[in-house]
């Protein structure tokens, strides 16, 4: 019997302006599927004029500049049309959705489909829900004792996945896909009995109970950030009285 981790994987990510959720823009995105492990991965690539000026501390992760995007990057609205249709193929194919730090890039997809679409991810996605594996949570589970960072680069290392060009979007999903697949392999006794639908559910609740113990942390230090505990898609913020 195949395992779902080494069977038919999807995986996303998204290149940012930065790291707001419900301000900044998508400047680049990347859908990498693979039928079996070690096969062939398809690429698709989407680069994206946000309209709005691309902060050089972004240009200096990612690398994209305002005139690169500009002259190279389509209009958001018909991109991110595209991009939802195409995670929701992957869904209706039956292909889990690997997104490392799911929150991030998905509530991001969401919000730009409100700001030029008038419409949200969740209609592209009725006829079949989302099934998301995020390498993030499930190692932060899995191994929830082990000390240190759990970036995409620090995963890779650590599993021993290849991430050739970091913050290309097309890279890092490639990398969270592979990245999946050896987190399965290394916990095998523990996720072979669960289907990724099923992992679904349980890292929703993974994830609320990281962002508990990450708040109650964050209160001792005196930090006043707030951690959110939804996942893989935070709720909409209320609109402004």
């Amino acid at each position: 019997m195949t395992h779902w981790y080494e069977g038919p994987l999807a995986a996303f990510d998204t290149e940012t302006t930065g790291v707001d959720v419900e301000g900044d823009r998508i400047v680049s995105a990347a859908l990498v599927v693979q039928d079996a492990a070690g096969g062939r991965m398809r690429v698709t690539r989407w680069l994206v004029n946000p309209g709005i000026p691309v902060p050089v501390g972004a240009t200096e992760i990612h690398g994209l500049t305002d005139d690169h995007l500009q002259r190279n990057g389509r209009w958001p609205a018909p991109v991110v049309e595209e991009i939802a249709r195409a995670l929701a193929e992957q869904c209706a194919a039956g292909r889990p959705l690997v997104v490392m730090n799911a929150p991030f890039d998905l509530t991001l997809l969401d919000r730009e489909l409100k700001r030029h679409r008038a419409s949200s991810l969740g209609p592209y996605l009725q006829n079949s829900p989302l099934c998301v594996l995020d390498p993030r949570v499930l190692d932060k589970h899995l191994d929830r004792y082990r000390k240190g960072r759990r970036t995409l680069t620090d995963l890779c290392e650590l599993y021993g996945v290849a991430l050739d060009g970091a913050h290309d979007a097309a890279a890092d999903a490639a990398a969270s896909l592979e990245l999946v697949r050896a987190v399965g392999r290394r916990f095998s006794s523990r996720l072979d009995r669960l289907t990724p639908p099923e992992l679904h559910t349980l890292q929703a609740v993974w994830h609320a109970a990281q962002a508990r113990g990450l708040q109650a942390w964050f209160a001792k230090n005196g930090t006043a950030e707030a951690v959110d505990p939804a996942w893989p898609l935070r709720p909409e913020l209320p609109a402004a009285a």
